[in-house]
């Protein structure tokens, strides 16, 4: 079973960029779907993006298409979150989550492994 970490969260400026890190234990990181999620204070856990078991396919959330990339390095076990222009909505704890292999789900019934989060904060 595969095990995630989250790093690379903290403060940055408006327009600024930040790069999250996932990381993750096991020898199965291949079969996995990685998500990436977020969520607000007072909010529901919502999705930001996901990329396929074999890196071909990426989605994004419309409100952070054209700024957010994700990528990932099989042979390393880690996902990336690389955000750029970075705006004080995107202030949220961030997690990133694996799902099997199949349709990519943008929902977070459709991921089963979870990391702990990392806090994103975006000042104004």
């Amino acid at each position: 079973q595969v095990q995630l970490v989250e790093s690379g969260g903290g403060l940055v400026q408006a327009g600024g960029s930040l790069r999250l890190s996932c990381a993750a234990s096991g020898r199965t990181f291949s079969s996995y779907h990685m998500g990436w999620f977020r969520q607000a204070p007072g909010k529901e856990r919502e999705f930001v993006g996901a990329i396929s078991w074999s890196g071909g396919s990426t989605y994004y959330a419309d409100s952070v298409k054209g700024r957010f990339t994700i990528s990932r390095d099989n042979a390393k076990n880690t996902a990336h979150l690389q955000m750029n222009s970075l705006k004080p909505e995107d202030t949220a704890v961030y997690y990133c989550a694996a799902g099997g292999r199949g349709a990519i789900r943008t929902v977070v019934s459709g991921y089963n492994l979870w990391g702990q989060g990392t806090q994103v904060t975006v000042s104004s």
